[in-house]
């Protein structure tokens, strides 16, 4: 063959050594490159400019509450979520759906061949405030995030209120009002859910007079938001006795009454 070349290796008895050695010339190189290029480019227009791979679905994972759907995760994506799946920004796609009010966290991938898959965790109410007016409750997350607004607050978190003494009301240009909310929500995030359940309200008379009403009509005087996780651990042991009023202020020395 003209492109092909064979090398023998003889041994001593004049019989080869080796079965022969196939050698290519520089044109035979050259067209296996060629081909190459040309399997390459077809790849790479298959994957990233035709329309044999594109985006033909998205796929959420995540949506507990109800209150989010797969819809306005896919509204959030837009155009983000069209054309080839390889030629999806994912990161544009994070963000987008990270936009949403009820989205505390979200992941992006690809799921090939013509999936987007996105992975939301959302917003869980740790607390309520009531809107200025009454008109609805804004519903706070762990990190103090205000999410959502909804005409009820919802079941099984407390609901913040401020009822200030005169003394606070007289400090507020030093520790203002959306401080002491700050703090009746670290108080709430701190709760157990077996307390939470039971909370009713978060009621803030000053930075260190806080108080959790509870739905069996007891009170408990949490003192300021400070050592909360202790103060928690605390009121758990104290809810096994019977009682009206609750004190754990002073988590060392706690207190019940009633």
């Amino acid at each position: 063959m003209a492109d092909e070349e064979y090398e023998e290796e003889l041994g001593e008895d004049g019989e080869p050594a080796r079965p022969p050695r196939l050698r290519l010339s520089r044109r035979g190189v050259g067209a296996l490159v060629a081909l190459g290029v040309l399997v390459v480019g077809a790849l790479g227009w298959t994957v990233f400019f035709s329309a044999a791979l594109d985006v033909r679905g998205v796929a959420v994972q995540g949506l507990d509450s109800g209150r989010l759907s797969r819809e306005d995760v896919e509204r959030a994506l837009g155009g983000t979520a069209r054309g080839p799946l390889a030629r999806v920004d994912l990161d544009e796609a994070r963000s987008e759906v990270a936009g949403l009010s009820r989205v505390a966290s979200v992941e992006v991938w690809r799921g090939w061949p013509h999936t987007l898959r996105v992975k939301v965790t959302e917003r869980r109410p740790v607390a309520a405030i009531r809107r200025d007016g009454g008109d609805g409750f804004v519903q706070v997350d762990a990190d103090g995030v205000e999410f959502a607004t909804e005409p009820q607050p919802p079941p099984g978190v407390p609901v913040v209120g401020l009822e200030l003494s005169r003394p606070a009301q007289d400090a507020v240009a030093v520790i203002d009002r959306p401080a002491l909310v700050r703090a009746a929500v670290t108080v709430a995030a701190g709760l157990p859910p077996e307390v939470a359940k039971q909370a009713g309200s978060l009621t803030v008379y000053s930075y260190d007079d806080i108080r959790l009403g509870l739905s069996s009509g007891a009170t408990v005087r949490w003192g300021s938001a400070e050592q909360t996780d202790r103060k928690a651990k605390v009121l758990t042991a104290l809810l096994g006795r019977k009682a009206s009023n609750y004190d754990v202020s002073a988590p060392d020395a706690p207190a019940v009454s009633g």
